[in-house]
């Protein structure tokens, strides 16, 4: 049992999916006092959360912001698809929370830091957490795959298949598919990486060699948040052949390029939800210990 109670804290879970109604449930079951706004309100509702009307309506008076942890999109909106207009987390909206507060989600933009700092807002950034990663992995290796199928004429047996990235998603990913069994070829500058994807059946060859192996792939899948694939790598992959850009904002795949060069471009953002219960309650599982950790003055 946590030796922290959540009884009558404020928390306010804004924007995301179907994974941010799990969090608020539990948040709820919690004992916190919870508001929510900017995801799919589910049929019937979520047990001791409030609607909100809007974001603003939602953060007024928190103790704790939950943002998504897909990333903040170029033009600085949370990720949000289901809000009626983008939800931009600048200084106005911050202020509308209570002195001191502290914002939990995946990953700051400068915009946001820049906002938080201005307000006194704390940002707490889990992006980067291998524990939560590794939990929900499973989810977004399982998505991909589907999307993949959705998307292609060919099977992933025996297609010759390239992983940029060998990081925990690029990791989970080609091992699944090399189980499935994918020709699988991964691109990686780390060294250590490479031969970890060697030791998992894949072949492994650094990032300046790219080109030569996207030109090889029926199916690319980026992995790494920076730009390194672009037209120069995608330029050589045949018509009709897929590109999923895994990545958090800003990505890491020239997806403009990719579609202008007759390629299937997809952009895989949110597909933790795939499976938004495990997720979700994984998601929750971090956010809680960070939230018990600021309250005992650890964090």
């Amino acid at each position: 049992m946590s030796a922290v109670r959540l009884d009558g804290i404020r928390i306010a879970v804004v924007g995301g999916d179907e994974r941010e109604q799990e969090i608020a449930r539990l948040a709820a079951a919690a004992g916190a006092d919870v508001t929510a706004y900017g995801f799919p309100w589910p049929e019937g509702g979520i047990a001791g959360v409030t609607p909100a009307a809007s974001a603003a309506e939602a953060l007024r008076g928190a103790r704790y912001a939950l943002f998504p942890i897909p990333g903040i999109a170029a033009d600085g909106s949370l990720f949000a698809p289901a809000a009626p207009a983008p939800i931009l987390p600048g200084e106005t909206l911050l202020r509308e929370l209570a002195p001191g507060a502290h914002v939990i989600l995946g990953a700051a933009d400068e915009r946001l830091r820049s906002a938080a700092a201005a307000t006194g807002v704390t940002l707490h950034e889990y992006e980067h957490d291998v524990e939560l990663m590794l939990l929900r992995g499973p989810a977004i290796v399982e998505g991909a795959l589907a999307e993949a199928i959705r998307s292609t004429r060919v099977t992933i047996h025996a297609s010759p298949v390239a992983v940029v990235g060998h990081g925990t998603i690029g990791s989970l990913l080609a091992r699944a598919l090399v189980l499935l069994g994918a020709r699988v070829t991964v691109v990686a500058r780390n060294p250590v990486q490479r031969a970890a994807a060697r030791a998992a059946g894949a072949d492994a060859v650094p990032l300046e060699e790219l080109p030569a192996v996207a030109a090889r792939a029926a199916m690319l899948f980026s992995t790494v948040p920076a730009a390194v694939v672009g037209r120069d790598a995608l330029a050589g992959m045949a018509p009709g052949s897929l590109v999923m850009d895994l990545a958090a904002p800003p990505g890491g795949v020239d997806l403009g390029a990719a579609r202008e060069l007759g390629l299937v471009a997809v952009w895989a953002r949110g597909l933790g939800r795939r499976a938004p219960v495990t997720v979700g309650a994984s998601q929750w599982q971090g956010i809680r210990r960070r939230i018990e950790a600021i309250e005992e003055g650890r964090e």
